[in-house]
């Protein structure tokens, strides 16, 4: 069966045919690349009784040796919905991302009854048509190189304050996009319409009409994927610039339904919880995958504050289940993603604990899962899930962002108590009407870099995303133009450099106590790697483990090679003054201290 997704792919696909009862497998069979097999099944419709997405449920076990993965399945209507708009159709599919080289053999379950979609008992309902359906295919390694997230494998938690790229070992630092939240509201997205014209709320954007990215347009490259002609080249520009500028994570609302847009939902109609469309996801899914293509994580974000108590009245409930279960089945295979529980989320603990589980349960490839809570509520939201199995990690908002870098450290220090490491990311800054400006309304970004970007990274966070506030030009719900805040994302990437170039940073801790300055970061390896950061430039002294050091500075502000400042080397141990950075002595500057005798 022709799968519409392969027009994506940008090398040579590759297709079994296996008999019919076993599934057609389809895709780049290679390790870390998304197969998909598609199975002949009931005629459905996303109307249709019974219903296709609660009353039936498909999984398949992909197995290579005693190594397996249990992969939740959709249904996809006529396996064509991204281009056809189908919305009818006997397909139903599963996709999975072979982790190693070699045959692979699976085996699916496919079973029908009231509500079985929802549960996580293999034996729930009745086996029905293809159940049992069995096959192998046979993959080689990736040929992918650079950015692309099939070079580096999944994106995975390691007990670190740090996600880890399983083929190559790399450690992940976050630089992305925070806004626009609805970035899904895309205007060449079947079915997506604007919400209702409405006042804004205090803290709120007002949403102008659907996203077009018009700007992006010229981003867009030859090659590129996608849908019914011509559609989608906008949505592709966009992330294509983002990459360009070495961003690596953009953050989204899966369902805005009753929130800031009202205008993202999964579903054939905001009010219909259980019952999905098909075509509109597909079209999702093709960005994802570009999204991989481009080295950009998935920050999926289910709800938010003024909605999340609309799905089953927050608990976990049937229709709550399916949200998430489709969810998984459709997006699960991505590399690179993070589950987040909700925007200011203001479910019980009981609940986030609940969803926690249950996700986890659903999701063979153990994403991280994190939760976004109000400033104020950190304590309140947090400390519950510390030393939670299923929980990897805050996603921060501050309010006042000169806070960042006390609010880190707090965080990886909690769960270091806790015995289990968290993820402690930036992904909102306030005031909610500020954020980060546009470049022509703040061309340095001083505050924003200082306080918040080098804020988290000098305290052991792992990133930060860049919300736009609502007063300003291309906002978190109008921006259509990412070259608003072009500056900030050069100085992210500068910052990133500077820690995957220069620092074993997995390794190293907070130690603002080894230095003597009020206002500076110091993030260390004691007798082998300092660096410090000096907000307002000047010096500071130093104490050092005994040994000889080499002393060299980097600009924070225009990235480039390390300078050498007035003091070149230092000797431990005991305080010794790094001297004066290069030029500039009033600007920040970070400061990187090696030892000699590093291996």
């Amino acid at each position: 069966m022709t799968n519409s997704l392969a027009l994506i792919v940008l090398s040579t696909t590759l297709t079994v045919a296996a008999p019919e009862e076993s599934g057609t497998v389809s895709g780049e069979l290679k390790q870390w690349h998304r197969v998909t097999i598609t199975f002949q099944g009931p005629q459905a419709g996303e109307t249709a009784d019974p219903n296709p997405f609660r009353d039936y449920r498909l999984g398949v076990t992909f197995f290579q040796y005693a190594d397996a993965y249990v992969v939740p399945g959709f249904y996809a209507a006529d396996g064509n919905a991204a281009e056809s708009g189908a919305e009818k159709g006997g397909c139903w599919r599963v996709h999975f991302t072979p982790d190693r080289p070699g045959e692979w053999h699976y085996k699916a379950s496919f079973r029908t009854g009231p509500d079985v979609a929802a549960g996580t008992d293999p034996q729930a309902g009745e086996p029905t048509a293809f159940d049992g359906a069995a096959g192998s295919f046979t993959v080689a390694p990736s040929d992918k190189t650079g950015r692309d997230h099939r070079a580096k494998g999944r994106l995975r938690y390691v007990g670190e304050h740090y996600l880890q790229f399983a083929e190559t070992g790399e450690f992940f630092l976050k630089g992305g996009a925070d806004s626009p939240e609805n970035f899904l509201a895309y205007v060449d997205f079947d079915g997506t319409t604007g919400g209702p014209t409405k006042q804004a709320r205090q803290g709120e954007a007002l949403p102008k009409a659907l996203h077009k990215y018009e700007p992006h347009a010229r981003d867009w490259m030859p090659g590129d994927p996608t849908w019914r002609g011509d559609k989608g080249k906008n949505i592709i520009g966009a992330l294509n610039y983002l990459a360009s500028k070495g961003m690596n994570s953009v953050y989204f609302l899966t369902m805005n339904v009753g929130g800031d847009g009202k205008d993202v939902w999964p579903w054939i109609d905001a009010e219909t919880q259980d019952r999905f469309d098909c075509s509109r996801l597909d079209q999702w899914e093709i960005v994802f995958s570009h999204m991989d293509r481009e080295g950009l994580m998935l920050h999926v974000i289910t709800q938010e504050t003024e909605n999340d108590q609309l799905i089953n009245g927050g608990e976990l409930g049937i229709e709550r289940k399916l949200y998430y279960r489709e969810l998984i089945a459709r997006f699960g295979h991505h590399l690179a993603l993070v589950w987040n529980l909700g925007e200011e989320n203001t479910n019980t603990d009981q609940q986030r604990a609940e969803f926690c589980r249950y996700i986890e349960q659903c999701d063979p490839y153990d994403h991280p899962i994190v939760v976004h809570t109000f400033p104020g509520k950190y304590d309140q939201v947090y400390t519950p899930l510390l030393g939670n199995l299923q929980f990897h990690g805050p996603s921060l908002q501050m309010g006042n962002m000169a806070a960042t870098h006390a609010e880190t450290l707090k965080w990886v220090a909690r769960s270091d108590e806790s015995g289990r490491k968290w993820i402690v990311c930036l992904d909102e800054i306030g005031p909610a009407h500020t954020g980060v400006k546009p470049d022509k309304d703040d061309p340095d970004h001083d505050a924003v870099r200082k306080q918040a970007l080098w804020g988290n990274l000098m305290a052991g966070g792992a990133g930060a995303e860049w919300y736009f506030g609502y007063k300003f030009a291309h906002n978190d719900l109008n921006c259509e133009d990412w070259r608003s805040r072009e500056t900030m994302w050069d100085q992210t990437r500068y910052a990133l450099e500077f820690f995957q170039q220069y620092l074993p940073f997995p390794r190293m801790k907070p130690h603002d106590e080894l230095t003597s300055a009020q206002d500076d970061y110091c993030f260390a390896l004691p007798g082998e790697t300092y660096a410090v950061y000096l907000p307002e430039g000047g010096t500071t002294e130093l104490r050092l483990e005994e040994g000889q050091y080499a002393v060299k500075w980097y600009d924070p502000r225009r990235g480039g090679p390390l300078q050498d400042g007035t003091v070149k080397t230092l000797t431990g141990p005991g305080s010794r003054s790094i001297g004066f950075p290069p030029d500039e002595p009033s600007k920040d500057w970070a400061v990187l201290i090696t030892s000699s005798r590093q291996p």
